[in-house]
């Protein structure tokens, strides 16, 4: 699992805005998400955060912490950490960056880059309550089992959508479960 993916492992880009593929008129916008890893209750977990429901866009919706690349983040990994940090309280300096896995390209024009770090727990989380609703976390055991999660097709995507059964109430569904289940494949849990 302590395998690191650079920025050559992946698909050339050209910047925080790039051309989108072919067929697509529109721009893709530079987002990056932290894929946070920690070890608790004897294995490892994933964490996610539940959004407020008062936000525009995705209220409500399980994600990574994460967001729109600014153009003084230098790095997907500075974005991932500053975004982390800003909505969770996770201080970069206590996470160890592993790595980046394949991007992925959501309905909404977003080029996600998720990068995958590492923290310790427990640990004191500070929550930006006017983003984020709740912070949990769920084993990666969970979320490996096939019996545990579906595709189906969404009207606006190119690509079948993936949904997992609800755990601990959370709803794990589009651009984060294909993030999760992209990471679990590199990792080689499915």
């Amino acid at each position: 699992m302590r395998r690191s993916y650079h920025e050559s492992d992946l698909p050339a880009t050209d910047g925080y805005i790039r051309r989108p593929p072919k067929g697509d008129k529109k721009s893709l916008k530079c987002a990056a998400v932290l894929i946070p890893l920690t070890f608790y209750q004897d294995e490892w977990h994933l964490l996610y955060t539940r959004r407020t429901n008062t936000l525009n866009d995705h209220s409500g919706q399980v994600s990574f912490p994460g967001g729109q690349c600014d153009l003084e983040d230098e790095t997907h990994e500075r974005t991932a950490l500053r975004e982390a940090q800003e909505e969770i309280g996770l201080k970069p300096q206590d996470v160890e960056i592993l790595g980046k896995i394949n991007e992925v390209v959501t309905v909404t024009h977003y080029e996600i880059t998720p990068v995958v770090g590492v923290f310790q727990s427990p640990y004191s989380f500070f929550v930006s309550t006017i983003e984020v609703g709740r912070v949990f976390t769920m084993p990666l055991n969970w979320l490996a089992n096939p019996r545990h999660y579906w595709q189906f097709q969404h009207p606006k995507a190119n690509h079948p959508t993936i949904a997992y059964h609800p755990f601990d109430g959370e709803l794990l569904w589009g651009a984060t479960a294909r993030i999760t289940l992209n990471f679990l494949k590199i990792i080689e849990l499915i």
